[in-house]
């Protein structure tokens, strides 16, 4: 089972990847992981992404591309995988879908979990009020105005990718604001 998750900051991506990954013992592949991992093994790929980050750059869109496919061929990914932040962009999402064919892969679904994104403001500061109450510490990004560029940003360059992902007819769409079983319920219907 090949998946990827879209939906903008705050929907529920990484909730719904850890409970499939659970149910089907494939892996969630986060692009950061990916990477930290890469330049932690000092892989020839990882060596260039740390030669460019050390130099306070953005990794390209080639180098990012090559740690997928380096990650997709690892053997506990042999049953399958759920991409989690990448593709982040249309040209990322074709490069994918040319990675994949030359591998003989294809993906099973792409999975958007549709959310109003003023119901997600509340739910990230619902998020902070209840870590602090709790005592534990906040990330540095989630405020108010922090999410709200997070989101400006999903909307600039990731949701494209519905619209690519629509007409390559991969693309479901589900409720992304209803409750974490529901949304289970949603996916688990989908891969039936």
């Amino acid at each position: 089972m090949r998946l990827i998750f879209l939906g903008p900051p705050g929907a529920g991506k990484g909730t719904q990847a850890k409970l499939l990954t659970e149910r089907y013992g494939i892996p969630q592949l986060s692009t950061g992981d990916m990477l930290r991992a890469a330049v932690a093994q000092a892989t020839e790929v990882g060596k260039r992404a740390k030669a460019v980050m050390d130099a306070g750059q953005l990794v390209s869109d080639a180098i990012v591309n090559e740690i997928v496919s380096d990650r997709i061929d690892a053997p506990d990914c042999a049953n399958g995988f759920i991409l989690d932040g990448y593709p982040r962009t249309v040209p990322q999402a074709v490069a994918l879908g040319q990675m994949l064919k030359g591998k003989g892969l294809k993906l099973d679904a792409v999975i958007e979990l549709k959310v109003d994104e003023t119901a997600l403001v509340k739910r990230m500061e619902n998020r902070v009020a209840e870590t602090i109450a709790a005592g534990g510490s906040v990330r540095s990004d989630d405020n108010p105005e922090a999410f709200k560029r997070r989101l400006t940003e999903y909307r600039e360059k990731t949701a494209p990718l519905s619209e690519h992902y629509a007409g390559t007819g991969e693309l479901k769409t589900i409720d992304g604001m209803a409750d974490v079983d529901a949304v289970t319920a949603q996916i688990e219907k989908i891969l039936a």
